[in-house]
């Protein structure tokens, strides 16, 4: 037999639960029949809104990625409630078991361990079938580490671009990061701690010294926010904490440097190679040009090579 919560109390608009903030008890009315897609703090449990808590409360049941997680959050707030899990590993089996719920009449929300739902996590597929299947969905706002890094990071949120997790393994990555280079807006990545400092290093290799924002714990007892340009964050990328969850954010591409020529670069560069050595040729014109540090190398050995053969174009 499935547990059901019982209505606390009824009132004349229906079945009501009740919640409590900060020992105040107050009473969460039943929604109408549908999906809530209801947004959780990132790592503060303060940030949750009124409405998330009255839903929560009111709800037939929460599908949520981790019950462990999101049971910690509603003990805070005294809310009762039957809880699923719906996460990536088990989602197609339990999107019928959802459907079915909602064909019954019932209310069900869906929560993510942090953040907003659909947000780099499987809900978009139970959106999708709940929208054909003809049954009500509705968003309820919230906290979002992309929105919380965007607003900390101190660069141009105009235009931004979010780009999920990237790829575990370094070719791949490096690929990625290649692709994502050439887009005009600000950038936005999550990364594990355990990735981070490749990750920080394959980014100064592919963008050079574009400005950027290292978000560690956002909102959390240890939040952390490093800003520096790429090149400078991956030169101390050793000393970085790494515990934690992160989210970089990446300044768009330089206008100047995006402008200038291939026959300006050569020039910044022999100038360079000639008072210098390649490695320091190649700091130098990525300091100046803030292209990708990859891309001034390689065409930094195809002027040293030139030189060396007695060829003085290339």
């Amino acid at each position: 037999m499935r547990a059901k919560t019982a209505p606390i109390n009824t009132q004349a608009g229906g079945e009501h639960r009740e919640f409590s903030i900060a020992g105040h008890v107050l009473s969460a009315p039943k929604p109408p029949a549908g999906l809530y897609l209801v947004a959780t703090p990132i790592g503060n449990l303060g940030d949750i809104t009124l409405r998330a808590l009255e839903t929560l409360a009111g709800v037939d049941l929460i599908a949520c990625e981790d019950t462990r997680i999101t049971h910690r959050l509603l003990e805070r707030y005294s809310i009762s409630a039957e809880l699923t899990p719906y996460h990536e590993h088990n989602a197609a089996s339990a999107r019928p078991k959802l459907l079915e719920r909602l064909r019954e009449g019932e209310a069900v929300a869906l929560v993510s361990d942090a953040g907003t739902p659909l947000i780099s996590d499987p809900g978009f597929k139970l959106v999708r079938e709940v929208c054909a299947a003809g049954y009500a969905v509705t968003a309820i706002p919230g906290p979002s580490s992309i929105l919380t890094a965007l607003s900390l990071a101190t660069l141009p949120t105009d235009r931004f671009f979010f780009a999920g997790f990237l790829p575990p393994k370094q070719a791949a990555r490096r690929a990625r990061l290649t692709e994502l280079a050439r887009i005009d807006a600000t950038l936005v990545v999550f990364e594990s701690g355990h990735r981070v400092q490749e990750t920080i290093a394959d980014l100064a290799g592919t963008m050079g010294a574009r400005e950027a924002a290292i978000c560690r714990e956002l909102t959390k007892l240890h939040e952390e926010v490093t800003r520096a340009p790429l090149t400078e964050v991956a030169a101390g990328a050793d000393q970085l904490e790494t515990r934690g969850e992160f989210v970089l954010v990446i300044g768009p591409p330089d206008a100047a440097a995006q402008a200038m020529s291939a026959e300006s670069m050569d020039d910044l560069l022999r100038d360079a190679l000639a008072h210098s050595s390649l490695k320091d040729a190649v700091a130098q014109a990525v300091e100046a040009s803030g292209r990708p540090r990859r891309e001034i190398y390689a065409r930094a050995l195809e002027l040293a090579k030139a030189v060396k053969t007695g060829h003085g174009q290339t």
